[in-house]
């Protein structure tokens, strides 16, 4: 069943290579650390932005540094699929909750990951792919978060943090495989 299944998904999402980005073709996200947006481009069309939040501690590719990569990704999963909106994500799986105020309360030193997950991993080995800087074994994601943190400003702890629409709308077009341009201007 297992072996099954990775076959299937092997013919679902091919893996971008670097000669081929950014698309001429075909949906990419580019993420301007920068700036604290995100852009959705159709080949060279941009077709929607938003405001971010990335790593607190700025950008960086070293494991435990809390700060966000840089470089050429790809969607290596989307997790989520299905769930109501602001549904509790740890460890990637769904904890049974739906956020609200109240259950913030309980928790208040929690790292919300909610509604979705994009799973980044990273394409430039040494850069943000292998040993201690790889982007995947680092568990950056593009996420949901609680309503009251702020977009348009450094707040996470390296990960991508998003509205809850606009993981909704990426979600929907973005899916595994999809590249994504993490930068400074």
């Amino acid at each position: 069943m297992r072996r099954y299944r990775l076959l299937l998904m092997k013919d679902i999402m091919r893996t971008p290579t670097l000669v081929e980005l950014p698309p001429q073709n075909g949906g990419w996200i580019e993420i301007n650390i920068q700036r604290q947006q995100l852009c959705w481009w159709q080949g060279r069309t941009l077709e929607y932005q938003c405001a971010v939040s990335t790593g607190e501690n700025g950008v960086g590719q070293q494991e435990g540094s809390g700060q966000t990569p840089l470089g050429w990704h790809y969607i290596r999963a989307s997790i989520g699929g299905g769930l109501a909106e602001n549904a509790v994500f740890r460890g990637r799986r769904w904890t049974g909750e739906v956020f609200t105020s109240a259950l913030a309360a309980e928790f208040p030193g929690r790292d919300w990951i909610l509604t979705r997950i994009l799973w980044l991993c990273g394409l430039e080995r040494g850069l943000n792919r292998g040993g201690d800087v790889d982007t995947q074994r680092r568990f950056i994601y593009l996420h949901g978060t609680p309503p009251d943190q702020p977009m348009g400003v450094a707040a996470s702890h390296g990960c991508i943090r998003l509205r809850n629409d606009d993981l909704m709308y990426l979600f929907e077009h973005a899916p595994p495989g999809t590249p994504v341009w993490l930068h400074n201007d």
